[in-house]
């Protein structure tokens, strides 16, 4: 199944990273082997094109290619994160509900932070849980 889709992180150095897919849904594993453009044209924002296949933790991306003169919505390209100062918690008493999306974004730093040898197997395994665990607290919009 051909899909289209935007990358949200990439790694150059481990060679892995995720794309959100246009249509929606579950972000989809991305390795570098799977590419069909030099990885240096592979960065958060870019908009891609990819085959959907099933892989063993979930669905993977494969033939990936950038996609030409596509429009982007006026959407600017997802920054990196800077992990140099770390984010300051405030306890305000209120607490903020994230999207499914922005959640699964913090864990997936918030893990590379912490564990920079991490996998990206174990991210994906990681993720699945914490995002059915803060579903069920309403920790997250449904």
């Amino acid at each position: 199944m051909v899909a289209t889709g935007k990358i949200i992180r990439f790694d150059g150095v481990r060679g892995y990273g995720f794309v959100a897919p246009s249509g929606g849904g579950d972000d989809v594993f991305l390795h570098v082997n799977d590419l069909l453009v030099d990885k240096s044209l592979i960065a958060p924002g870019v908009r891609v094109e990819f085959d959907v296949e099933n892989g063993d933790k979930g669905l993977k991306a494969a033939h990936v290619s950038v996609v030409e003169g596509a429009e982007d919505n006026g959407s600017a390209p997802v920054p990196a994160v800077q992990r140099s100062e770390p984010r300051i918690l405030v306890d305000d008493g209120l607490c903020d509900i994230l999207s499914a999306r922005e959640f699964s974004d913090e864990v997936t730093e918030a893990l590379l932070s912490a564990a920079p040898g991490i996998t990206a197997e174990q991210i994906l395994q990681i993720r699945s849980h914490l995002g059915r665990l803060a579903t069920g607290h309403g920790w997250v919009e449904a």
